[in-house]
């Protein structure tokens, strides 16, 4: 029973995790790629650390910017994709990930593939509206 517990608790964590990092893709990812070319270029793995925490969070900042000094609503819509897109990509992959590792199946997987595409709709859509509760909070100070 303490097993079954546990295993529904790591479950349930595991999943939180991967939602904020799927909501959060553009900022995770441009931090990755700032540590890889850090750390290739000879730097320490603190200093890469360092780089990668910069870029992850001037992605946000960059973002925020677009949407609180831009007053085109075009050039708003696009800062909005550029971080959602990739949500809704880390979106349709965690749940394609998570359906695959449950049903056998290779034809199932291939009919529910429409439930990845809503998964990833919906994170990119949360994405969305964190990014915009993040900038409104950050710009009304």
């Amino acid at each position: 029973m303490t097993l079954i517990l546990l295993a529904i608790s790591l479950t349930i964590t595991f999943c939180v995790i991967a939602w904020h990092l799927a909501i959060y893709a553009l900022p995770v990812m441009t931090g990755i790629t700032a540590f890889q070319y850090v750390y290739a270029s000879g730097s320490g793995f603190m200093m890469s650390a360092l780089a990668a925490i910069g870029a992850a969070i001037g992605s946000i900042v960059l973002v925020i910017a677009v949407l609180g000094l831009a007053k085109n609503p075009a050039l708003r819509l696009i800062a909005l994709a550029i971080f959602a897109i990739p949500a809704v990509i880390a979106g349709f992959a965690l749940v394609h990930g998570v359906t695959k590792h449950m049903i056998d199946s290779a034809i199932a997987i291939n009919l529910l593939g429409g439930i990845g595409g809503i998964g990833g709709i919906v994170i990119g859509i949360a994405a969305v509206v964190n990014l915009n509760a993040v900038g409104t909070a950050a710009l009304s100070r």
